[in-house]
């Protein structure tokens, strides 16, 4: 598999590569100036499961920043840098463990050996970014628009001049925002490179739209043992995206642990508020460090042999409902204290 060949790179306390973990990444969405208020996203994401976070860096005031949000994080920092040379080397000077950059937009070769050496002196890994709104019209000419061939081409060039320039602390990431053409690009690079592959469908849309296609194609590469780190691009509280990569990690079987919750999709048997309750569970057991499988189901007919291959299981009935393990009924209980009555059950959880 391609991951488990894949350069060992160290990212702050964090490491990827060489089959490592898939790690989980985000981005923060508040004013990376404003501490207070990125410090208290990152470390909400940090206990939803973050394992990397990175800051946009659009001036200076933010890269400064970077020196008092590190002092209050415990997960490696990337510094997003966009056309100023300058505030990459602010960003590695301030604290970043990672950052990433697209040679492309940095401006001249100067500007990007300057960015070189500082991130050499520190050994901070660079990460190369490319994406498909952002191809050099010179490789939209040679492929006849923009193309898989011509996205991993672009990647790999800017990944030569850094290594012309005597670094190969590297990370990979190209983007595509159609689903198909980013797969393709991904088996394509994977061939060709053993950098560590950051994974991801760019502007993949709103949190159902976004979910859908990064589930589709983060699946389909993650499945072929291509990707060392991953973000689930959302528009909207990047919490979801923690929710989302660490459920298509645990679906691949590529990560363990944290309570998986099954529930069926309701029918006219349906007696309870199966939606809600099932949803009040889902975000009940966040918290709760037991790998394991629970089920929510929605009536006490088929309930206890459609949860038999949970661990525990719930069934609603007409005002009441029944607690099931291992798809034996262990009790009868209201209906109201359905939620509760789960909920103690794992706390003192015992097989």
């Amino acid at each position: 598999m391609y991951r488990e060949n894949t350069k060992v790179i160290q990212i702050g306390n964090k490491v990827i590569g060489g089959g490592n973990p898939i790690l989980i990444q985000s981005m923060t969405n508040t004013r990376t100036d404003d501490v207070e208020a990125t410090v208290n996203q990152i470390n909400a994401l940090t206990k939803a499961g973050c394992d990397i976070i990175r800051c946009a860096v659009p001036d200076m005031k933010a890269a400064l920043a970077l020196k008092e949000i590190k002092k209050k994080i415990t997960i490696p920092l990337v510094a997003d840098i966009h056309f100023d040379y300058r505030l990459a080397i602010a960003a590695i000077e301030n604290g970043a463990d990672k950052i990433r950059i697209n040679p492309g937009n940095i401006g001249s070769i100067d500007r990007v050996e300057a960015v070189v050496l500082k991130a050499k002196e520190r050994n901070i890994p660079i990460r190369v970014g490319v994406n498909s709104g952002s191809l050099e019209k010179e490789l939209i000419q040679k492929y006849n628009g923009v193309t898989a061939e011509g996205i991993v081409e672009s990647a790999l060039n800017k990944v030569k001049i850094i290594e012309d320039l005597g670094y190969d602390n590297l990370v990979i990431s190209i983007k595509s925002s159609d689903v198909l053409m980013c797969v393709k690009t991904h088996e394509l690079i994977a061939k060709k490179t053993n950098y560590p592959l950051h994974v991801g469908i760019t502007e993949s849309g709103t949190v159902l739209s976004g979910n859908i296609k990064s589930a589709v194609g983060l699946g389909i590469i993650l499945n072929q043992g291509i990707g060392d780190t991953i973000r689930v691009s959302l528009t909207g509280d990047p919490l979801e995206e923690i929710k989302s990569a660490k459920l298509i990690l645990k679906t691949l079987g590529l990560r363990k642990g944290g309570i998986e919750v099954v529930s069926c999709p309701t029918c006219g048997r349906t007696k309870i508020n199966l939606i809600q309750l099932a949803n009040e569970v889902e975000n009940m057991v966040a918290d709760i460090p037991l790998d394991i499988k629970v089920a929510v189901m929605g009536c006490v007919v088929n309930g206890p042999g459609e949860a038999r291959e949970a661990d525990i299981g719930i069934a609603g009935g007409m005002g009441e409902g029944l607690l099931i393990k291992h798809g034996e009924i262990v009790k009868k209980v209201p209906e109201e204290e359905l939620l509760n009555t789960l909920r103690n059950e794992l706390l003192n959880w015992s097989e």
